[in-house]
Parts: C-alpha cells; sequence; structure tokens
C-alpha cells in the first residue's frame, strides 16, 4: 500500500491544546453568577420561622362565615395559679401589626399588643380555679374554660380555632389546630391576651402569698418555686394534686393526705366448710 505523503496528520498535540482550552477557567468578568448565602459570625443554626397569618380566617369570610373567633389558654403546666381561657374576633380591617405566638414575644411586646387588641377586637376571657383543675384535672377545666370565653364573646362566632387536639363543645363549628398559635392568627391574639391577663393575676397572688415568687415564675416549677414550696408548704392558690405540691402537702400537711390502699397486699379470707360435705373416693376425677 503506498500511502499519500502530501495528507497532512493532526498533531500529536492537538487534542491536548482542545482539552486544555475547555478545562480554562472563564475570565473575572465574565463568570456565572451564583447566589450565596452569608451567615453572620455566631448565627449559624438559626431557622426563620413564619408568624402566623390570616389566610384561614380570610378563606371563611370569603365564603360568607363571620364572625370567626381564635381561642387559647394560659397556665396549663404551673404549680399554682388558674388557667386563664381567652376568645378573640379580630377586625379584618383594624389588624395590629406584630400579633405572634405569645412564646415568641416579650413581656414588653404582649403588653403593648394587649392594649392594641383590646382597643381593635371583640375580647373574651374566662378562668378555671385550682379548685376547679383539682375537681375536674387540668385538661377538662382548661377545656371548661375555653368554651366559657367563647360564650362570652360580645357577639357569637359562627367558626372557631382553638389551639390544641380538642375541639370545643360549642354552638358553632370548632376547628382544633395543633399549634394553632404559631399558625391562625387569632389564636395568636388569644394567647396574647390569656398570657397576659394569668401574668397579672400571678403578680396579684404575690401580693397575697410573699414568699413563693409568683410574681417571677408565675407558678412555674422552676428550682426557686419548688424551694419555696419545700420550705413553706402549699398555699390556698396551689394545685393539691400535682406532684410536687402534693409532697409538700405531705410533708407539712400530712393530716391532710388520704392513704392510698395496696392492691397487691395479701389477705387471708376464712372460707366456711359444712361439715356435711363429704368426697367419694370411688368417683372418677
Amino acid at each position: 500500500m503506498i500511502r499519500d505523503k502530501s495528507a497532512k496528520t493532526p498533531a500529536k498535540d492537538a487534542p491536548r491544546k482542545d482539552a486544555a482550552k475547555k478545562a480554562a477557567p472563564a475570565k473575572a468578568g465574565k463568570a456565572p453568577a451564583t447566589k450565596t448565602t452569608t451567615v453572620p459570625a455566631g448565627k449559624k443554626g438559626i431557622i426563620a420561622v413564619a408568624p402566623p397569618s390570616f389566610r384561614r380566617e380570610r378563606a371563611l369570610i370569603k365564603c360568607g362565615v363571620w364572625p370567626v373567633a381564635g381561642c387559647d389558654e394560659a397556665g396549663r403546666g404551673p404549680l399554682a395559679g388558674p388557667v386563664v381561657a381567652a376568645a378573640v374576633i379580630l377586625d379584618p380591617d383594624r389588624i395590629p401589626r406584630g400579633i405572634d405566638d405569645s412564646k415568641r414575644l416579650t413581656a414588653e411586646e404582649r403588653e403593648k399588643l394587649f392594649d392594641k387588641i383590646c382597643a381593635t377586637a371583640q375580647v373574651s376571657v374566662a378562668v378555671a380555679s385550682p379548685s376547679r383543675i383539682d375537681r375536674d384535672n387540668i385538661l377538662r377545666a382548661s377545656l371548661w374554660a375555653l368554651k366559657r370565653a367563647v360564650v362570652a364573646l360580645p357577639e357569637a362566632p359562627r367558626h372557631v380555632f382553638v389551639d390544641g387536639r380538642d375541639r370545643l363543645d360549642t354552638p358553632c363549628d370548632c376547628e382544633a389546630v395543633i399549634g394553632g398559635d404559631g399558625i391562625v392568627l387569632s389564636i395568636a391574639a388569644a394567647s396574647i391576651i390569656a398570657k397576659v391577663t394569668r401574668d397579672r393575676l400571678m403578680c396579684a397572688l404575690a401580693q397575697d402569698c410573699p414568699g413563693y415568687g409568683f410574681e417571677q415564675h408565675k407558678g412555674y416549677a422552676v428550682p426557686e418555686h419548688l424551694d419555696a414550696l419545700d420550705r413553706l408548704g402549699p398555699s390556698v392558690h396551689h394545685r393539691r394534686f400535682f406532684a410536687p405540691v402534693a409532697a409538700a402537702r405531705a410533708k407539712h400537711m400530712p393530716w391532710t393526705v388520704e392513704p392510698v390502699p395496696d392492691l397487691f397486699a395479701v389477705t387471708e379470707v376464712e372460707v366456711p366448710v359444712e361439715a356435711s360435705v363429704g368426697i367419694d373416693a370411688s368417683a372418677n376425677l
């Protein structure tokens, strides 16, 4: 075979040059734009939480359902003081800015929003005393107070949003929303009303029963409260059957503690046997 020597053959390094051109970085002025997020020092791990909205209420308004109320309670967990429930019907045209779950707000922010909500919305409050909590248990007392707050509204609502898992036995439709104080604006407003009202009540109880620090911890089981409870014993404002209170009551007032029967105790029972009863040994057993 005779090859044509005049035919041009590709240079050995030609593919390398092409690859080098493809791998060459782009010029500084023509680099593709990329979005970067700068996290400030010490702020890593922060997750932005969206505030509650009026979306569910507006959806009902568009369907012709109004008034719409939100209700929430404050004070399920403390060892002392009442449970306070609140119900709120917000005015769609005069909603105060900054309404959020009461737990996300400072005491000063709650106080300011409390006044604004009371000035622009329909508000009602109901209280379940420690004696009712002792009698009914904390869940039933809370639901009772929530229902009372809804019934006490100046205008009867046609729909109610309640924070939590349990719906209320109300004349109108009731919708339970888990985590509702961070989702539904009306519930968030009710959480502020309930929280501020209860905090004020606990400050008043602190003057009636000094030494417990109600004005500081609002009756919750913080170390300062547990120390005072162990030192002074329970007051009339404590919930008798909450475990730390029951322990303090057994220490300071043992005569008020009813003994609990031992269900596993073995007792001997005498069973009378008639003498006339005989056993036939020939019987097949």
